[in-house]
């Protein structure tokens, strides 16, 4: 049973990413890395590449290019990993947050107290 809407055969997938079932190790992708196009579509790229630079002319989360396109995440940062190792694209990832200084939380707490 199909749903609609959604084309997920797996022969299409194949096709898209050449036969990878994996971004490539150098290239790690969060769901919310934001990905930034360098340089506009060029003539003969493959459709989902320039769909993605397109999307990109501004930061765009890997899942809201993910959900554009119609593709699973997975498959959305094989292409993405294509488009960085070409140059075409950059990626910011997120930073991990910076954990307050436990001393300062602890004086903080013992200053509401004294309240």
């Amino acid at each position: 049973m199909s749903r609609p809407g959604r084309d997920d055969s797996p022969d299409r997938l194949y096709m898209l990413t050449g036969g990878r079932s994996r971004a490539d190790s150098a290239h790690r992708f969060d769901l919310v890395t934001l990905v930034v196009a360098e340089c506009a579509p060029a003539p003969g790229m493959q459709s989902e590449h320039a769909a993605i630079l397109r999307m990109c002319d501004r930061p765009a989360a890997v899942v809201e290019i993910a959900a554009e396109l119609r593709l699973p995440v997975n498959i959305t940062k094989i292409l993405l990993s294509d488009l960085l190792t070409a140059g075409r694209v950059s990626a910011r990832h997120p930073r991990a947050a910076a954990l307050p200084d436990p001393q300062i939380l602890e004086q903080v707490l013992v200053g509401l107290r004294n309240l």
